[in-house]
């Protein structure tokens, strides 16, 4: 991990392999440059390299090792930060290659969400991800001890290099076992306490609105602007880590609960999203999502894309959404298409916001189902919730109370089925 008391010199490999075309390793690269700044890291070096065939010890070939180490040596780099996932082998094989501290992308990332957690669910869910990362390592930040000792039976080797090498690494990592169940049970405990809030809010249930997209794409900006707020806005990616909800009005005068959540990006580590799950859960409970796009991107279809891929991952893709086209005033800004669920916007200037309060009611309305309801004396109580939570389609007064029929969602039919005709 990245070390805060200093800058850090780093010097960023990318690669272009089978796996991956040019434009996606270019695309990639040029983001692992922004997590790395993100990260705090001085960038003195930069290339990619191009892999016909993975090498099990160490990623790259014999010669591009050598000449890699060579160029590493005359940036003075202090770090290597590789634009993939290295295996533990090939992640210790390059380190002693090199003679410098080799990290992965997935390192990398878990990194800045260390950096960025601050409530004690998102300090626990990061460090979940770190400890699930670093067990399988453990194998060889000890290994270097069985080669001094010559790896015979008699534990020879040298003076004071006797014995401790496999005990020291059972010892961490039950340690590090003991840690992960620690930390697990802690935020299940956590998770219990998300989940009645949930449920509380269910019992009197108010829509749900949670902003999604990519990382850095103006998510907390728009949360700020639809609910004057003050969430904290940086142009870093994962600049917000800790989920924020607050109560908004719209347009017709429903109350729905707007939800800020962690950004995404290509190739995120899958020990965050199962250590993020408990967040991922409050966007797989809304009534809406709002996907969140920074249009000024040059290749900001491929972002979509990739967040397309975690809604299907996550089963979000059922879920009604409306796209939305930041950056609607800033150079560069592109919008292609006029979906029936797409607009476009300036989060900052506040463009096009009116509009997006217009459609968030539209797109809500569709999900609501016509009920017909009589409301006895005395109903003005009853007939705001409806106004509040639905949308009132027509009523009739009478000596005994009020005759309403009104589009309500799923949940608040159930909590109003005892008046229905």
């Amino acid at each position: 991990m990245l070390e805060s008391r200093k800058q850090e010199r780093a010097f960023l490999i990318g690669v272009v392999s089978g796996l991956r075309g040019k434009w996606e390793a270019r695309e990639s690269f040029d983001e692992l440059g922004s997590l790395a700044d993100t990260a705090g890291a001085l960038t003195v070096g930069r290339t990619m390299v191009e892999v016909r065939e993975i090498s099990p010890a160490t990623f790259v070939g014999r010669g591009k090792v050598d000449w890699l180490k060579e160029e590493i040596k005359r940036c003075r780099a202090d770090i290597v930060i590789f634009d993939g996932e290295l295996a533990p082998t090939q992640n210790r094989n390059l380190d002693e290659a090199w003679g410098v501290r080799v990290i992965d992308r997935t390192s990398l990332i878990l990194d800045i969400f260390a950096l960025h957690a601050k409530s004690r669910e998102g300090k626990l869910q990061v460090e979940l991800a770190q400890y699930q990362y670093l067990y399988p390592r453990l194998v060889g930040a000890w290994s270097h001890f069985s080669r001094q000792r010559g790896g015979n039976a008699t534990g020879g080797g040298g003076v004071g290099l006797r014995g401790p090498g496999e005990t020291q690494l059972e010892v961490d990592r039950r340690r590090v076992r003991e840690r992960l169940n620690r930390v697990k049970r802690e935020l299940e405990r956590v998770d219990s306490s998300r989940e009645i809030h949930r449920m509380k809010r269910q019992s009197v249930p108010i829509p749900t609105i949670t902003l999604v997209g990519y990382t850095n794409a103006g998510k907390s900006t728009l949360f700020n602007a639809l609910s004057n707020s003050s969430q904290l806005v940086g142009d870093k990616l994962f600049a917000t880590l800790d989920p924020k909800t607050k109560k908004i009005k719209l347009p017709s005068g429903r109350e729905v609960l707007l939800t800020d959540t962690v950004g995404f990006i290509r190739n995120l580590p899958h020990q965050l999203i199962e250590a993020f799950k408990s967040t991922f859960e409050e966007a797989r409970k809304s009534d809406m999502l709002l996907h969140v796009v920074d249009a000024t991107h040059p290749n900001y279809p491929s972002q979509i894309d990739v967040v397309e891929k975690v809604f299907e991952e996550l089963d979000l893709d059922v879920i009604p959404r409306i796209k939305v086209m930041n950056k609607m005033d800033a150079e560069g800004f592109r919008f292609m298409g006029n979906g029936a669920h797409t607009i476009p916007i300036s989060a900052t200037a506040g463009l096009g916001l009116d509009d997006l309060f217009l459609m968030i009611d539209r797109v809500l309305a569709e999900t609501l189902s016509p009920v017909k309801l009589f409301l006895p004396h005395p109903y003005g109580q009853l007939m705001a919730s409806l106004y509040t939570h639905g949308r009132v389609l027509h009523s009739k007064n009478s000596a005994r109370g009020v005759a309403v029929e009104v589009a309500l969602p799923e949940k608040w039919q159930r909590k109003f089925a005892s008046y229905s005709v």
